[in-house]
């Protein structure tokens, strides 16, 4: 790929993640999604090929590479298996960012080799039952006791809390001070009072568990606190940024198998007494749907460089989230509509891309969320 946002170190980890996702994932995908459940041996794999700590420092048993090399890896993966990137986003995003940016030498050299590994996953426990898109009312509550906290409160939607070692929750811990008595903990998932909700059934994405987590008089360390108190409201903003770039990427990887899927049905199918592709109407559809996807990736190449030159990306990284995951909604359902009837069937892929992408535009910030974000920035 000929871009300027990219050298060609980022193109050869590209190229090792489309080798992997053409050769390992695309023919297991479907089971995947019909099985709902995802194969260790895969997860084993991305962690030996680095994938999963493709942004953890070296020192910490990870690749230290960039967050191009990241959305690289994303896009790749998310045109044969959605689900992989989960796998890849979670450890290099929400699982580990809130550590990188807050943590201690000693909580990072604790929790940072495991997710790396795959040994030891980390899970985001942000949202809440009456807390989604306007996070700052959560309600869980962390009191001080002795040198402990004490923390009660119920969090939701939290991928990969099933299978989770960890998970890092943000409680209040001065209420009176809203966003800013906010607090992030490094919780044991088995530690006593912890427990999940069952597993939700979710409409795409399978292969990955999402529940709740339930804290009941929780008792964790001082130890387990990320930064400082009251100011976990800014880590996991902080966090919600990288993971936007990530959502983005991976909007992008399916968009771009959309588009591929629906070129080659309409050269193949003949309607009419000639292929579906020389009909101009559908043409000039293409031409939308590509033509959106290239101004996507932009807006995800332009927010990933910015992040890697130290700039203030956080206007970027909604743009790109935005843009990205709305676009790709977008091209999924115009080329369902080109695959006609068939694209209905659990048979062609384009139905698990349909099912797969219409949640990008829900987690991580929904787009109105972005849009909030953007014009916060635009107009201060």
């Amino acid at each position: 790929m000929n871009s300027p946002f990219f050298t060609e170190d980022h193109e050869d980890i590209r190229d090792m993640a489309r080798d992997f996702a053409e050769k390992a994932l695309a023919p297991v995908a479907a089971d995947i999604d019909k099985n709902d459940k995802f194969p260790q041996e895969l997860v084993d794999t991305m962690a030996e090929m680095g994938f999963l700590g493709l942004k953890i420092p070296e020192e910490y048993g990870g690749s230290g590479m960039d967050m191009r090399s990241y959305v690289c890896v994303m896009e790749e993966i998310a045109k044969k298996c959605v689900t992989a990137t989960l796998y890849i986003s979670s450890a290099n995003s929400l699982s580990t960012a809130p550590i990188i940016m807050a943590g201690t030498e000693e909580q990072r050299k604790k929790y940072l080799p495991g997710v790396a590994s795959g040994e030891g996953m980390i899970s985001f426990g942000l949202t809440e039952p009456n807390a989604g898109s306007d996070a700052a009312s959560l309600t869980t509550k962390a009191v001080k006791d002795g040198d402990d906290y004490i923390l009660n409160g119920r969090k939701c939607f939290i991928t990969f809390a099933p299978i989770a070692r960890y998970t890092t929750i943000y409680a209040k811990t001065s209420p009176e001070k809203g966003a800013k008595g906010i607090t992030a903990f490094m919780v044991d998932m088995k530690a006593p009072g912890v427990s999940c909700g069952k597993p939700e059934e979710k409409m795409g994405q399978r292969g990955v568990p999402v529940s709740d987590v339930i804290l009941d008089d929780v008792r964790v360390s001082k130890d387990c606190i990320l930064g400082e108190v009251d100011l976990g409201f800014i880590n996991a903003m902080k966090t919600l940024s990288v993971g936007r770039v990530g959502v983005a990427a991976m909007s992008l990887g399916i968009a771009q198998e959309a588009l591929d899927l629906a070129v080659e049905y309409t050269k193949a199918r003949v309607q009419f007494g000639k292929p579906l592709a020389k009909n101009q109407a559908l043409r000039f559809m293409m031409s939308d749907m590509e033509t959106k996807l290239n101004a996507a990736r932009m807006l995800t190449y332009n927010a990933a460089w910015m992040m890697d030159n130290k700039q203030d990306a956080t206007k970027a990284a909604s743009m790109a989230k935005y843009y990205a995951a709305e676009a790709a909604f977008e091209i999924v359902n115009k080329s369902l509509q080109l695959h006609g009837g068939y694209g209905y069937s659990k048979e062609y892929e384009i139905e698990r891309l349909y099912r797969d992408v219409r949640v990008n535009s829900i987690y991580e910030g929904s787009s109105q969320v972005q849009q909030m974000v953007i014009a916060g920035k635009l107009l201060k």
